[in-house]
């Protein structure tokens, strides 16, 4: 089997147990953003499983977009990444 060199480590323990590794994040074409896919990204780059830098580059997301999505997730839990609720949660 072959694995393709990266830096930084394939995969990360999340504080609930779960394991989170690269094949888990959305395609590098992802145009259609839902709150999952947006979660995925957020605890990817808060537990150092990819830099932000490699985030935004990778999915083509400003920093302005990325920092949202972000800020939605400490403040409010993945409930907030979803279209439907940005009234509630702002």
């Amino acid at each position: 089997m072959y694995l393709k060199k990266v830096s930084g480590p394939r995969q990360v323990t999340l504080p609930d147990g779960t394991i989170l590794t690269r094949a888990d994040l959305p395609p590098n074409d992802t145009r259609r953003w839902v709150a999952s896919r947006k979660a995925i990204v957020v605890r990817a780059v808060m537990h150092d499983l990819i830099s932000e830098s490699e985030a935004l580059s990778r999915y083509d997301l400003s920093e302005e977009e990325f920092a949202l999505w972000r800020s939605a997730v400490e403040r409010h839990g993945e409930k907030a990444l979803k279209v439907t609720a940005l009234q509630k949660y702002r």
